[in-house]
């Protein structure tokens, strides 16, 4: 990154929703009743009636808006397309195209619902300078079919609401509604490099206050950012609080508040760009295997493994598919890696389709951790570590990272909260164990009920160990017993154990089969007649 002044690419989808589901229709991905080009709307229930919430450009030709009520909106134009708004879905097409602008800067941040922010600082230098980039970017978009607004700024405010503003059309008195149809109506723009006087003739309706502020500085004849500037920050302050005097400030250049990278920055980042599209995922493999090799000489240096890969295919329209894998233990072993990059890739639901081909491919390894030379052992104890460590990222890679899990022990009293299960992959704690007294049998079950199970206790004593009980209709004769072991609920957290003691037995029936059973309340004290439960089986 550069050192010098920051410089910020906005980004504003007006068709958000309506462009997605234009694109889904002409792929075959959501079967409707209208064509992608006819006019269409998103609508939702909202005050007692469905109402439209997006219209496509063709809709808004026909004087369709946001806000309009589907009866109107079909008493005026029956034939019109109709849709439910997917906010997820558009959501998830957001972040897509933000995992595309990766290519150009890796400070990219979401400006939901519909936009989004890049800090091309010391980027744009890579694609003939901020222009180029800007002109690449669009293009791409363009082949996603999506209608894009930009603008290039000092501050990510700035830019933000140049792309969202038109500074040539003076807004409708109509309000804000009818400012933002009208501003959709134009085409889009982009900034000029020194954009002090596009900045200043902006609306007020920029500061993105609430409508009544808007209107309370329009009446007071205060219409442009050039309006306000001229006056002290004082006075603004005063009359409509310190939100406005803030935000005067961001977009004005007198404030710059970076924005928040939406991935982190990688530990580890290589790339490798192709002057020709390459169409074969095969292909696209061997390039990661070339990074992969790379970045093993690069952690071989700082003595280093990496827990975590993640390749990034970068297609020429602009969608990225991204291959994402886990190790339980530092490797930078690159047979190992590729053959989880396979597995990851067998493991896929939806293929990986290249398209037009991939132009550019980037493999992160986000997280480092120490790996020094290991001494083997003579007994191979780390070889066989090492062994089943590869299984378990082999199975969590091919079934899921929640699929393969371990457990690990926990400091606590309560049995079923003494142990939890956490991903094979992650580095778990390292609580050992409890060991039994030499010559003792275990104390705890290696089996455990979640949660107990009720047993009827036909034979017992008070403040005793069961006789006999019934347990899933069988009668269990117990030989011998042993207890009881007594824990008690948490103060804390009453409703733990159900604010009442349990009285644990470990019981052996006349077939020889060993039981865990406890008596839920202590007799006269927490409970007339304390229930019984079995909560374990022992080996």
């Amino acid at each position: 990154m550069s050192s010098g002044k920051r410089r910020y690419l906005a980004l504003c989808f007006p068709f958000l929703g309506p462009d997605r589901m234009a694109r889904a229709i002409g792929m075959g991905e959501v079967r409707a009743s209208f064509t992608p080009d006819a006019p269409f709307a998103l609508v939702e229930k909202a005050k007692g009636a469905m109402r439209l919430v997006a219209v496509n450009r063709a809709a808004l030709a026909l004087g369709l808006a946001p806000g309009l009520s589907l009866a109107d909106a079909r008493a005026r134009l029956p034939d019109i397309g109709v849709a439910d708004i997917d906010p997820r879905a558009d959501a998830a097409w957001l972040e897509r195209i933000a995992d595309g602008c990766d290519r150009y800067t890796p400070m990219v941040a979401l400006d939901p619902p519909d936009g989004l922010i890049l800090d091309i600082s010391g980027c744009a230098h890579l694609f003939g300078g901020e222009q180029g980039l800007r002109d690449d970017l669009l293009a791409r978009l363009r082949r996603l079919g999506m209608e894009t607004r930009s603008a290039l700024a000092d501050t990510p405010d700035a830019a933000h609401a140049l792309a969202r503003y038109d500074a040539h059309v003076a807004p409708a008195e109509a309000g804000a509604a009818r400012d933002c149809v009208d501003r959709m109506r134009q085409e889009p723009v982009a900034a000029p490099a020194s954009a002090g006087a596009t900045i200043a003739g902006l609306p007020v309706e920029a500061l993105e206050l609430d409508a009544e502020e808007s209107v309370a500085l329009r009446r007071a004849g205060l219409k442009r950012i050039e309006d306000l500037s001229s006056r002290p920050s004082q006075l603004l302050s005063a009359r409509f609080g310190e939100v406005a005097a803030d935000r005067l400030a961001r977009i004005a250049g007198g404030r710059d508040i970076r924005i928040t990278a939406r991935r982190p920055e990688a530990a580890l980042l290589l790339e490798r760009r192709f002057a020709e599209p390459i169409g074969r995922t095969e292909d696209a493999l061997a390039a990661i295997g070339q990074l992969a090799e790379q970045a093993a000489r690069r952690m071989e240096e700082a003595h280093r493994g990496g827990r975590r890969f993640e390749a990034q295919l970068f297609r020429t329209d602009g969608l990225v598919r991204s291959l994402r894998i886990e190790t339980g233990l530092p490797v930078r072993d690159v047979p190992l890696i590729m053959r989880l990059f396979d597995e990851r890739l067998e493991a896929l639901a939806d293929p990986v389709d290249p398209g037009f081909g991939f132009d550019l491919v980037r493999l992160s390894v986000p997280r480092f951790d120490p790996l020094s030379p290991l001494q083997l052992p003579l007994e191979g104890g780390a070889v066989a570590e090492g062994e089943l460590a590869q299984l378990l990222d082999r199975l969590s890679t091919r079934l899921g990272r929640n699929r393969v899990r371990r457990l690990a022990a926990r400091d606590s009293h309560i049995p079923e909260q003494a142990a939890f299960a956490f991903p094979a992959v992650e580095a778990g704690p390292v609580e050992d164990w409890p060991e039994p007294e030499p010559g003792e049998p275990p104390l705890r079950p290696t089996h455990l009920f979640d949660p107990p199970q009720p047993i009827e206790v036909v034979a017992g004593v008070p403040d005793g160990p069961p006789q006999r009980f019934r347990w899933r209709r069988e009668l269990h004769e117990v030989t011998l017993a042993e207890g009881p072991e007594r824990i008690g609920a948490l103060w804390w957290k009453r409703a733990d154990n159900g604010g009442m003691s349990r009285d644990y037995y470990r019981v052996e029936d006349r077939h020889g089969r060993r039981f865990w059973l406890f008596r839920h309340g202590l007799y006269g004290r927490e409970a007339k007649s304390p229930a019984w439960y079995i909560h374990g089986l022992f080996a």
